[in-house]
This record gives structure tokens, sequence and C-alpha cells, in this order.
């Protein structure tokens, strides 16, 4: 079957990505929203640029729609859906979403309406476990931002190891955040996966403004 994901460039989207391929799913095209406000509780707000290299090492055409408001989260989303399903014949919508009953409801209630089905691969995977399956599978992610208290903020800008999801997760027991960073204690790049043709290479600098925030500044980039 023909299926877009619902593709942000973070671990969870590229993970679904990864899933589905291994399912048997003929991934034709990625397709993303693009928030130009500062938070949404629907979308995670991508980096255009690098997001555009992924599809170019993953081989796929990417279809994309900005949204200005969140009270335009759900018609966006419509019109994206509708786009690729008439341009690409998708028949299946793939997503990342992994706890948020939220975004999956919305998800569902769109593709419904447009006559698509949908697969979540990862919903309600255990935590700790999926941490370290992303390693296993060979998904070389960095994160981009911390915003919660515990996690080091050396792992700015850095490939995560297994090492370092050991430390996580015992971080995550005695500090009480979320160890796959789903309730946003932090935001994720993949710069490589089993399905990139090309590694992805960033380079930039950390800002730490406090013990709970901390981000990675990507000022080059390109492929390896």
């Amino acid at each position: 079957m023909k299926a877009t994901i619902l593709f942000t460039g973070g671990k969870d989207s590229t993970y679904a990505l990864h899933l589905a391929y291994l399912q048997g799913f003929d991934i034709v095209v990625l397709s993303t929203i693009y928030p130009l406000y500062e938070y949404s509780m629907l979308y995670h707000k991508p980096i255009f640029d690098l997001l555009r290299l992924q599809a170019k090492s993953l081989g796929l055409p990417l279809e994309s729609i900005a949204v200005y408001s969140p009270e335009h989260e759900l018609s966006a989303l419509y019109k994206l859906l509708k786009r690729v399903k008439e341009n690409y014949g998708v028949e299946v919508v793939v997503s990342g979403a992994v706890l948020s009953d939220y975004q999956r409801m919305r998800y569902s209630m769109i593709c419904d309406e447009l006559g698509l089905k949908t697969y979540t691969p990862l919903w309600r995977i255990d935590q700790s476990k999926y941490m370290f399956e992303l390693v296993e599978h060979g998904i070389e992610f960095i994160l981009i931002s911390i915003n919660t208290y515990g996690l080091p903020m050396k792992l700015l800008g850095e490939i995560i190891t297994e090492k370092d999801v050991y430390e996580i997760i015992n971080r995550s027991r005695k500090y009480g955040f979320n160890p796959a960073f789903e309730g946003g204690e932090a935001e994720t790049l993949v710069v490589n996966s089993p399905l990139f043709r090309k590694k992805i290479r960033v380079a930039g600098r950390k800002i730490i403004k406090s013990p709970y925030e901390g981000f990675f500044i990507i000022e080059n980039y390109g492929f390896q």
C-alpha cells in the first residue's frame, strides 16, 4: 500500500518510517506541517532546510504546508493529506505518535474524513525499551534542545549512544522526566538511519540558558 509519513525529521517520525518500511509499506512521499508560531500541541516545528536534506538523503519527495495559527492546524493537515492522496495515490498515513491521544485522535479524524488508513507503529511503546531500539536499529540522532532539569547539557549536539541512553533512563527515574522526551523535555534531529543514502553532518554551538533550558544552534550542515 502506498503511504506517506507525517515527517518532522526527529527520532519518532524517522523510526516510524523505518518500521513502516520493514512492514512492507510503499513510502512514496514525506508530509510535513510547518507551524509558524512558537508552540503547537499537534506538531513539532521542524528545521526546514535540514528537512529537505533528510528528504534528499531518503530519496523521497517532500510535501509541506505552513500553518499560521493553532486554530488552522486541522484544516492544514486536511489540505496536505488531500494533496498527497490525489497526487501520489497515498492510501495510508504513518505517524510517529507515541503517547499523545490528542495527536492520534486528530490525525485519525482527518484520515477518516479523507478515506485514508492510519498506521502508528510506536503507539504506547515502552519508553525505555524504545530508546534502546533506536540505537540498535541505527537511528542516529542528536538533541537540539533540552527543556527539563536532569538531562545533561553535554548531550546537546551529540549523537546519542547506548551509553547515553542508560544515563538518560537513569536520570529520568531520578528526576521524573519522560525518557523518550514525550513531555517535550527535548527535541531531536536525525542525522542518519538505515534508509538514508548519505549521513548528514551538522556543526554549531551550544547555548545554555539555565539548568532547565539549552539549545544547539546549527550553523553549518551538509552531507558527509
